[in-house]
């Protein structure tokens, strides 16, 4: 498996669905994004194939219709997407990121206390 595998915004949508059930058909996917995204069944389709065709996906024939789950695991993608983003922006680093993030107001306080309490953890 490709740990690299890009995923658009609109492709992690329907990769959210089928993370949390599969495996689902394309109409039942449609049904569980409909309401957030307003997507047409081919949108879908189309968003499905797409990620069949990077190696996120895999589909098994089920008479007239495919069922689809995923071959990309989501907790290997959100590594691959967060050490990007630190590389990307941060040089790799944490501490600017949540300096970042603090002086911008964006911590709220349980959000303080969470950090410190895994400091705390990770201290020896």
């Amino acid at each position: 498996m490709d740990e690299d595998i890009q995923i658009t915004e609109a492709e992690s949508a329907v990769m959210e669905v089928l993370w949390k059930q599969h495996p689902l058909t394309a109409d039942e996917v449609a049904q569980a994004l409909t309401p957030a995204q307003g997507w047409q069944l081919a949108t879908v389709k189309t968003l499905l194939n797409r990620l069949l065709s990077k190696g996120a996906l895999t589909a098994d024939a089920e008479g007239r219709r495919f069922r689809y789950s995923p071959a990309l695991d989501r907790d290997q993608w959100v590594h691959q997407q967060s050490k990007g983003l630190l590389e990307r922006l941060f040089g790799g680093r944490v501490a600017p990121l949540v300096a970042h993030f603090s002086e911008r107001g964006a911590l709220s306080k349980s959000d303080v206390q969470a950090l410190k309490r895994l400091i705390k953890e990770m201290d020896p």
